[in-house]
């Protein structure tokens, strides 16, 4: 990969299908460069082989089985640094990981939050899915569902992972656990919603001006490919 040392362009870049420990590598090297300003501000998107990942909050994650019986599955676990408890990620699932400057940006982490939590509800919204937030719990609700997960992580103000929004993706591998801790949360997708199917491509050509527009205010586009 080039680094851009053009700090006005935002770079998307669409990893395709992904090992979740690829792209966390990926995003470990990237945030050390952001930091260092040998790059602009980057947005990952990418959809994961089948993978439950446990955060920061160990309290928050709560398995229905072993380790051993997940494995089993064909389904990996990892342990990360973000907030939030355990969660899942597999094919169907888009999956954002912002890797920004939030000091230049002037972004709180709430605010910063909030912002995702906006493109999420703006993609879902243009496809036929409206959804809501609510206080205290990062991440986005369709009537008492979850459609939508939020754990982020920021070090000297740049920001790794992101936002997770459910588009087709089998919901099963949720049964696994407590979905971010949270006792009787239900879990859904725009599958679930509307019974329709939709291509990934599609959902992403939604995303790429709203990840404009919501974090920057003045960068242009550019794409590179993995």
């Amino acid at each position: 990969m080039q680094a851009q040392t053009e700090q006005k362009q935002l770079r998307i870049i669409d990893c395709g299908l992904a090992d979740y420990k690829q792209i966390l590598d990926l995003q470990l090297k990237l945030c050390e460069q952001r930091r260092t300003g040998q790059i602009s501000d980057t947005v990952l998107i990418v959809e994961h082989y089948p993978v439950i990942t446990l955060g920061a909050h160990k309290t928050a994650n709560r398995l229905c089985v072993s380790h051993e019986q997940i494995r089993t599955k064909g389904i990996d676990i990892v342990e990360i640094r973000r907030g939030g408890g355990a969660t899942a990620h597999n094919p169907g699932q888009v999956v954002i990981y912002p890797i920004l400057n939030l000091f230049e940006l002037r972004l709180g982490v709430r605010e910063y939050i909030a912002r995702l939590e906006q493109i999420g509800k703006s993609t879902l919204e243009q496809i036929g899915v409206i959804s809501e937030s609510r206080n205290g719990l990062p991440g986005l609700w369709v009537g008492g569902k979850k459609i939508a997960s939020i754990g982020v992580h920021v070090r000297e103000g740049v920001t790794s992972h992101g936002i997770a929004i459910n588009i087709n993706n089998d919901l099963s591998i949720f049964d696994l656990f407590i979905p971010c801790g949270l006792d009787g949360v239900k879990m859904t997708s725009v599958f679930n919603e509307t019974g329709q199917r939709h291509p990934m491509i599609e959902v992403k050509q939604k995303l790429y001006p709203l990840l404009i527009k919501s974090l920057s205010n003045e960068y242009d586009e550019c794409k590179t490919w993995l």
